[in-house]
């Protein structure tokens, strides 16, 4: 899920939540609003977790080298 779907989502429950009047038998619209805006919101939480290390990175151009040196064993 990217940025824009969590957004999207968020959008979508709070026009549920907050700005419906309407009744849909046997399902409540606002309850249904508070999901996906906390649904939207932890899926932001994650997308910023796991890509802001990687932009971080890259934004500050470092060059990270690793070596390995493997001895012979003795004979």
């Amino acid at each position: 899920m990217g940025i824009g779907a969590c957004v999207l989502l968020m959008a979508l429950g709070a026009i549920l939540a907050f700005a419906t009047e309407f009744d849909v038998a046997g399902l409540d619209l606002q309850v249904v609003g508070w999901i996906l805006l906390v649904v939207g919101a932890v899926g932001m939480i994650v997308v910023a977790a796991v890509w802001a290390p990687r932009r971080r990175r890259a934004a500050a151009g470092e060059v990270v080298e690793q070596r390995r040196v493997y001895e012979d064993p003795p004979p």
